[in-house]
């Protein structure tokens, strides 16, 4: 952190780091020659500040973001940050009616994007956002301030209890709510968090998730400027490996899926080299060392997972390869409170408290916490945030968990998600879940159903690239629908299912299951963006299913 005290805001923190490190690398993105300085950085957020409050937009007011990831979504949050405005990011997989209701909702008085996102933008901005800044058409590059704009008294008058950002909510189970994160809290969190997991003025980060999400906001935007971080940004997911390759970020973020995947290339690349399997059986270090450079993981001193549990085949099989991962928890009401630096870190746990987050577990087993950094509430929703944080000050955050002897927390589930079959056994469907999912490069997602029933079923869909892949080999057309019905494929998924019962108490074990003939994609009907399960919505679309599963006994 630049300067003897903690700085007051956002704003505060940015220029300190300018003001420090004028010529070192800030921005960057992969695959092409755009980058900035730390210098360059505030220049553009000078102008963009001073080109946004020419068109009216001042402190208190909103700005909603709709771009991949790229660097001139750093200029201008940063830019309306500046201002003391409130800036929010709005998924890019959302139909028009979600983005529509979300700038209703924020009261968003601009909007900035992207060529490819322009026609469902104006068509849910209609008579709702003043002006709509499209990055390709060179918008952002055309703002400029006022004669009489005062940047510097602009950006100091700026509270540190002001709303900085909204973090909208995964909408799992209704429309999604709007955390509102104040300067204060965002600014609390990152020292707390700096105490577990140290981030340094040489540190590279990779942003990839999106923009909306708590973890990309917080750490690749909020911390990477108050630490001085450089971040690289990668537009297309796709390309994460080669992007991973050649940046070597020292820091890093995923959620469960991406781990899976670099699980299932490692393991194929290990299928084709039995030296290399060798190697990792008997743990020689240089092989192993290689093998994380040639992946990305070579300069990696932590790495966070979060959003969802980890299946602990694929975080142990990380940690023999020496990925330096550590599992962590937060909410977006909240960001994160949880984690263990990686030589501590211990598999199903997401650690414990950081230093300044208290914690208690009441009856029932739900985790409640406390923490300097909470949201302020869900904005114009002051019902629901009173439901969720009690007359002390506690978060109810609705996750069932069990504490060890050390302090260390393992989620079992979501209060309202557990479950509870004919016999009165509870269960959780994410372990249940994760243990078979993480059996088979196959299987894209699996909802295990079981609640007030005499066993469990499982609803299975294939993951799309890998089912590409088992079509090309078996000369099949691609279609889910299709391959659903396939023998081989069924005979693969039913492995899987095998398999990952093997891992599971037989009252937990899967009876029976349906292949769909669909995928379900982020953002999705059944999932989140961030790979959430819809749960009531998939148990709601797929009734007939469900019940047919249950019409014969296993």
């Amino acid at each position: 952190m630049q300067g003897a005290e903690r700085p007051r805001t956002l704003p505060e923190a940015f220029q300190r780091t300018a003001a420090a490190r004028p010529d070192a690398l800030a921005l960057r993105a992969y695959g092409s020659d755009t980058a900035f300085t730390w210098g360059a950085y505030a220049a553009h957020v000078r102008r963009i500040a001073g080109g946004l409050a020419a068109m009216g937009v001042r402190r208190g007011d909103t700005l909603a973001l709709m771009l991949t990831n790229r660097p001139e979504f750093h200029l201008a949050e940063a830019g309306a940050s500046h201002l003391g405005a409130t800036t929010f990011s709005v998924y890019n997989t959302s139909s028009v009616e979600q983005i529509r209701h979300l700038l209703k909702h924020a009261q968003a008085r601009v909007m900035v994007t992207e060529r490819q996102f322009t026609e469902l933008a104006q068509a849910a901005a209609a008579g709702t956002v003043e002006r709509i800044l499209v990055v390709e058409d060179g918008d952002l590059r055309r703002l400029n301030p006022l004669p009489d704009f005062d940047f510097e008294a602009t950006w100091r008058a700026v509270e540190s209890d002001d709303v900085l950002c909204l973090i909208y909510t995964s909408g799992t189970t209704g429309p999604p709510r709007a955390a509102e994160h104040t300067h204060r809290g965002v600014l609390a969190m990152a020292e707390d968090i700096a105490r577990t997991f140290p981030i340094r003025a040489d540190d590279i980060a990779l942003s990839y998730l999106p923009a909306a999400h708590v973890a990309d906001r917080f750490l690749n935007q909020y911390f990477a400027m108050l630490h001085g971080v450089e971040v690289a940004t990668l537009a297309d997911t796709s390309r994460l490996a080669p992007a991973m390759a050649e940046i070597k970020p020292t820091i890093f973020a995923a959620v469960p899926r991406v781990w899976e995947k670099i699980h299932v290339k490692v393991q194929d690349m290990m299928a084709s080299d039995p030296k290399l399997v060798a190697a990792f059986a008997a743990g020689r270090e240089p092989t192993l060392a290689a093998l994380r450079t040639r992946l990305g993981f070579g300069r990696m001193r932590w790495a966070l997972s979060g959003a969802a549990a980890i299946a602990p085949d694929t975080y142990a099989f990380l940690r023999r390869l020496g990925v330096p991962v550590s599992e962590v928890w937060g909410m977006s009401e909240c960001g994160l409170a949880m984690g263990a630096p990686p030589e501590r870190a211990r598999t199903t746990t997401v650690g414990k408290p950081f230093p300044s987050v208290e914690m208690k577990v009441i009856h029932g087993g739900e985790l409640l916490i406390r923490s300097p950094f909470r949201m302020k509430g869900y904005r114009g929703d002051p019902r629901r945030t009173a439901d969720l944080f009690d007359e002390d000050g506690w978060l109810h955050t609705g996750d069932v968990v069990t504490v060890d002897d050390d302090g260390y927390v393992r989620i079992v589930d979501r209060v309202k998600e557990l479950i509870i079959n004919s016999a009165g056994k509870n269960m959780s469907p994410t372990n249940i879940e994760n243990a078979i999912i993480s059996t088979s490069p196959l299987i894209g997602g699996v909802l295990a159903v079981g609640d007030a029933r005499p066993y469990n079923v499982a609803l299975i869909v294939l993951e799309p690239a890998t089912a590409a892949a088992r079509a090309a080999q078996f000369g099949l057309d691609p279609d889910p629908a299709l391959l659903a019905v396939d023998e081989r494929i069924v005979a693969e998924v039913q492995a899987g299912v095998d398999a990952g019962n093997m891992r599971l108490s037989r009252v937990e074990q899967i009876k029976r299951f349906v292949v769909l003939p669909s995928y379900w994609l982020p953002g999705g009907a059944e999932f989140t963006p961030t790979m959430k399960l819809k749960r009531r919505l998939i148990q709601a679309k797929y009734e007939a299913e469900i019940e047919q599963l249950y019409t014969a006994e296993p």
